[in-house]
């Protein structure tokens, strides 16, 4: 089976955030099952351009609007990620070393769908699925069915993946007229709500569609801004598949991120020195429970609450443990948590920013990691953790409560509570600080963690056998 992945990111060429893990790691398993997945994405000029060598395979051009442009399709020559990767570039709208954020977006996005299409249907054959991901590249089901020049790619199947479905890629009518000609009588599988709401066109017209866990399809139901009424329409074609992470990037026994590799039988020992080395880097006390948050500083992420939680936990919990913070976002809370630093000295840290390094040593060398989510599709962060053998505290939303057991329960390993909120996060602190103190089920809990198995192997098949359905 040949399998066409189309995507605005995909580690380690240009990642935003899980969206880009998932493209980067899906593909490999694919292959390793037997199939032939392709990635394409567009050509932005980021490090991992320059540093791999790349060929011209294919150039064309297109009409957009009032404009025609031209486009280059490049292959990356070395099959370094483990499957074929190939590059769009378009002369003043993909070659930008950001991903998003511009004010051209949707002009960014739908030439760079296009010219996918238009790629494709010069091929002398057809793939047997083209799996979009996310808005950016939701219109493609749409294209082919309807779209004149297009329409004689129509048998090829599509699977929209949905990442998250908060962010729809919404355009006004005036815009129409970037979509190639396309049945004027098909205008509804454009419009939601008066707009041309690509996420929304995806869904109505693509073969299928999988969100990244089942959790988060039950909850698009309920809240899906805007969408609800649709996912409850089309949820007979909808699916719920749970993301999984790469073994071969995180693996605590061969990861060059870390400064003490470490496996089950040695966890405990090699934990310790990974914390020791965080807690010298940033002035904390190592012999306190070292609790993490490492992400967006966003508000699905709940991260306007952070400096609130942190600082009433040290305050009416005495100081009895330390925080770490990893992130960048929302301007607001960054300055909020560096200013937090002046007031609570020796209890907490923070890097405003983004390191993968760091990301790294933190799950190796952490106690616990925190993820109070208003929203999360899935969620990768808190299978990373238990990987390293540190114990996720998380709400109860999408894929966190698909993936995370509270140890309170039968065969619990984690910490888990129902509100973002700061008195239930506090609360929640609370039960981790005291559970620091019980040593003997910790590390049960962390060997069980560890051993939990959210490779993408299962995964994969699943994919696989969505394709077939």
């Amino acid at each position: 089976m040949e399998i066409i992945h189309v995507s605005a990111e995909c580690y380690p060429v240009a990642k935003a955030g899980g969206l880009g893990d998932v493209v980067g790691a899906l593909p490999k398993y694919q292959n390793k099952l037997g199939h032939i997945a392709k990635v394409v994405l567009p050509m932005y000029r980021t490090k991992f351009l320059y540093e791999h060598q790349f060929e011209v395979v294919h150039k064309g051009a297109f009409g957009m609007a009032n404009y025609w442009l031209d486009y280059t399709i490049i292959k990356e020559v070395n099959n370094f990620l483990g499957f074929d990767l190939y590059l769009v570039d378009i002369f003043g709208l993909l070659d930008r070393e950001k991903i998003y954020s511009y004010g051209d977006d949707a002009e960014r996005f739908t030439a760079f769908q296009i010219a996918v299409v238009d790629w494709i249907s010069k091929w002398k054959h057809h793939p047997d699925i083209i799996n979009v991901h996310d808005h950016h590249t939701a219109l493609i089901p749409f294209m082919i069915k309807h779209c004149f020049a297009y329409q004689h790619l129509s048998t090829i199947k599509t699977i929209l993946t949905i990442h998250n479905a908060q962010y729809q890629g919404w355009m006004g009518w005036d815009k129409s007229n970037y979509i190639p000609e396309w049945d004027k009588w098909k205008w509804g599988m454009l419009d939601w709500e008066k707009n041309i709401n690509p996420l929304a066109s995806g869904i109505k017209c693509a073969s299928k569609v999988n969100t990244v866990s089942p959790g988060y399809l039950e909850e698009l139901r309920h809240e899906a801004n805007g969408l609800e009424k649709l996912f409850e329409y089309e949820r007979g074609k909808c699916f719920g598949i749970l993301n999984g992470i790469d073994n071969d990037v995180w693996d605590p026994a061969t990861d060059v991120f870390i400064e003490y590799v470490f496996d089950i039988e040695n966890f405990e020992e090699k934990k310790s020195a990974n914390k020791k080395i965080l807690c010298d880097q940033f002035n904390l006390d190592e012999t306190k429970p070292l609790i993490v948050f490492i992400g967006r500083l966003v508000e699905e992420k709940a991260a306007d609450l952070l400096p609130a939680v942190i600082g009433d936990s040290i305050y009416y919990m005495e100081g009895k443990m330390n925080f770490l913070v990893l992130g960048s976002g929302d301007t607001a809370v960054e300055n909020q948590l560096a200013n937090l630093q002046n007031h609570f000295f020796g209890y907490y840290n923070s890097l405003i920013g983004y390191n993968e390094k760091l990301s790294h040593q933190m799950y190796a060398g952490a106690d616990f990691l925190l993820m109070p989510s208003r929203v999360e599709p899935c969620g990768l962060n808190q299978m990373y953790a238990m990987r390293y053998g540190t114990i996720p505290i998380v709400r109860r939303t999408g894929g966190l409560k698909d993936t995370v057991k509270d140890f309170g329960d039968e065969g619990g390993f984690g910490i888990c509570f129902n509100t973002a909120s700061v008195g239930d996060i506090c609360n929640s602190i609370h039960r981790a600080v005291e559970l620091y103190q019980q040593k003997e089920m910790v590390s049960e809990m962390r060997k069980h963690c560890m051993q939990i198995d959210h490779s993408w192997e299962n995964s994969a098949q699943i994919y696989i056998n969505l394709y077939n359905a």
